[in-house]
């Protein structure tokens, strides 16, 4: 196993035409990593990303963007296939082993139903995944109204759509009120990617309402609720080999140092397990 950096951690603070691709380059070679989730190209053209990359040394450990499939607008849901398709092209030039498809619920919307559309969407999607030689993935992703959340929602969409891979988000599962490690093995056999993060219980209102009714806010990896003492040795076990993504979506910390203390605290967990 392997930590990268995350360009949304980095990027979320900031404005979007203050994102600094060699900074970002610099901070990752910093830290000891050696490779970089690419969460859109932020204006940059995806060539000129692959050159401050191989520059640096460094490789793309995914492709992430948005794709709203949550459409019954023939027009719109051809928009989105067409926005997969150049995502993998990206992705191809990139050199990332695999793209991942954010996949928000909506307001109105039954998570059911969100479900359903988005594995229509990849099922056409996926012939461009295997002709570019990339695999398509989608996160556990947060929220009452979120279609993807446990693993029983992802083992769901692969009986339909068997080539489907799983970026796993170790923080967004345990919204769903499952235990991290065992979400992970239930799917170990398709994760290509993978996402940590921590969260608190709020008072409510604050925070963001769980799909298992509790309340969530972010907090600093190692700082918060999860054990990832456990969610690591469970990932280790299955062999997993890939990268995990520092994602922090919190204000307490700037986005460097935030990642410095969790790459740190991390690297520290790893030592125990022996990698």
């Amino acid at each position: 196993m392997k930590l990268s950096v995350m360009s949304y951690t980095l990027a979320r603070q900031l404005g979007p035409d203050q994102l600094d691709w060699v900074r970002i380059c610099e901070f990752t070679r910093e830290l000891g990593l050696e490779a970089v989730d690419v969460v859109s190209t932020y204006g940059r053209h995806p060539r000129e990303v692959r050159r401050l990359l191989d520059d640096f040394g460094l490789r793309a450990a995914c492709y992430t963007f948005n794709a709203d499939f949550n459409q019954t607008d023939a027009a719109a849901l051809q928009e989105a296939l067409d926005t997969v398709r150049r995502g993998l092209e990206i992705a191809v030039v990139l050199g990332a082993p695999a793209i991942m498809i954010v996949t928000p619920g909506k307001d109105g919307v039954a998570r059911e139903e969100t479900r359903r559309r988005y594995v229509e969407g990849f099922a056409r999607a996926m012939p461009f995944a295997h002709d570019a030689g990339v695999y398509l993935s989608f996160e556990n992703f947060p929220g009452a109204l979120s279609p993807f959340v446990i693993s029983a929602d992802f083992l769901e969409a692969k009986h339909e759509v068997p080539d489907l891979r799983l970026t796993f988000d170790s923080g967004n599962v345990f919204t769903g009120g499952e235990d991290p490690a065992t979400s992970f093995r239930l799917c170990a056999g398709d994760v290509v990617h993978a996402h940590f993060k921590d969260w608190t219980h709020p008072e409510p209102p604050a925070g963001m309402l769980g799909l298992d009714g509790q309340r969530y806010a972010p907090a600093l990896i190692g700082e918060g609720l999860l054990d990832h003492r456990s969610c690591l040795a469970a990932m280790r076990e299955a062999g997993y080999g890939g990268y995990i993504n520092i994602e922090y979506e919190g204000d307490a910390y700037n986005a460097e140092d935030a990642t410095r203390r969790a790459v740190a605290y991390l690297n520290g967990l790893l030592d125990e397990e022996g990698g």
